[in-house]
C-alpha cells in the first residue's frame, strides 16, 4: 500500500511523470503538447553507503526536491540521472515529510513500498545528450563523495554543457562533482574561481569527518579555488562565471534560483535582449 501520507500529491505528480516517459522526467509545462524551451539535468548519487560500511547514505532529499520544485515552477523542464542509473539511493535521514516539496518530489519519483527510500529509474548518466540541457545541477548527500570525483560520465557532461554555454551548480557536497572538471587548457575547472561546499567545519559538526575519503572544502582549496565558506549550516551561495554553489542543504533553493536567472539571463542574450 502506498504511504498514505504521499496519497494527496501522487495523481497530479505521476501524470506530470508520465507525459514524458523514459527516465525520471518532469516536463516544465501543464500540457501534454507543451514542451519546455529550457531544460535542467539533476544528478544524485548511487552510493548507497559510506563508503566499505554499513552505514547508510545517498541522496540529501531536500537538494533534489527544492531546487526541482524551483526549476518546474519556473517552467523548467528537468531529467533526474545518477552515476549508475536506475534507482537511486535516498539518505533516510533526510526523509522529512513535513517539506512539501519532499512529499511532492517522492510521490513523483520514489520507491517507498520495497523497504526503502530511492528514487525509481534515474537515467545512467553516460547515456545523457548533453546538448539538450542549460544547466546541469549536482545534488548532495554523503554518497557524492564516492561516485562523484573524477568520474568520466560527469567530467563529459559538466564540462560539454559548460562549453555550449550552460551552467554548473552544485550544492552541500554535490560540488564533489567539480573536483575532477577541466578548463580548456587542462587546468582544474575551479582554480582561481569563488566556490563554496559543505565545509570542514560542518563535516566535524555532524562527526562525519572521519568517514569521508577527503574533506570536500580542503580539497578545493588544494585545487587553487577561492573558498567561501558561512557559518554552519548557514545559507551561502557563490556564483562565479556560470558555476554556482551552495554551502550545505539551506542553500538548495538560493541555489536553483541562481541557475534560474543565469539560463533566462543567457537566453535574453541569446535573442537580442528582446
Amino acid at each position: 500500500m502506498q504511504n498514505p501520507t504521499l496519497r494527496p500529491l501522487a495523481f497530479a505528480s505521476l501524470f506530470s511523470f508520465s507525459l514524458v516517459g523514459a527516465c525520471n522526467t518532469t516536463p516544465g509545462a501543464t500540457k501534454a503538447d507543451s514542451v519546455p524551451a529550457h531544460r535542467v539535468l539533476i544528478v544524485v548519487t548511487s552510493q548507497s553507503t559510506l563508503g566499505p560500511s554499513d552505514e547508510v547514505t545517498g541522496l540529501y532529499l531536500s537538494e533534489a526536491s527544492h531546487p526541482w520544485t524551483t526549476f518546474t515552477e519556473a517552467g523548467l523542464g528537468v531529467e533526474i540521472a545518477s552515476p549508475s542509473g536506475g534507482d537511486a539511493p535516498i539518505d533516510p535521514r533526510s526523509i522529512d515529510l513535513r517539506d512539501a516539496s519532499n512529499r511532492a518530489f517522492l510521490a513523483a519519483f520514489a520507491d517507498t513500498e520495497s523497504g526503502g527510500w530511492r528514487l525509481r529509474g534515474t537515467c545512467r548518466l553516460d547515456s545523457i545528450d548533453p546538448s539538450r540541457f542549460d544547466a546541469v545541477y549536482f545534488a548532495g548527500g554523503h554518497g557524492t563523495m564516492w561516485d562523484f570525483p573524477n568520474l568520466e560520465a560527469v567530467r563529459g557532461v559538466a564540462e560539454a554543457i559548460r562549453r555550449q554555454g550552460g551552467t554548473i551548480a552544485a550544492v552541500c557536497h554535490g560540488p564533489a562533482a567539480l573536483v575532477g572538471l577541466r578548463d580548456g587548457s587542462g587546468r582544474p575547472l575551479v582554480e582561481g574561481r569563488r566556490l563554496t561546499s559543505f565545509t570542514d567545519a560542518e563535516e566535524e559538526a555532524v562527526a562525519l569527518a572521519d568517514a569521508m575519503p577527503f574533506l570536500l572544502e580542503s580539497r578545493l582549496r588544494d585545487l587553487g579555488a577561492t573558498f567561501e565558506g558561512a557559518s554552519n549550516f548557514a545559507p551561502n551561495v557563490v556564483v562565479d562565471d556560470r558555476i554556482v554553489t551552495g554551502q550545505n542543504p539551506a542553500s538548495a533553493t538560493g541555489t536553483a534560483e541562481a541557475v534560474v536567472e543565469l539560463i533566462f539571463a543567457a537566453a535574453h542574450d541569446r535573442d537580442g535582449g528582446a
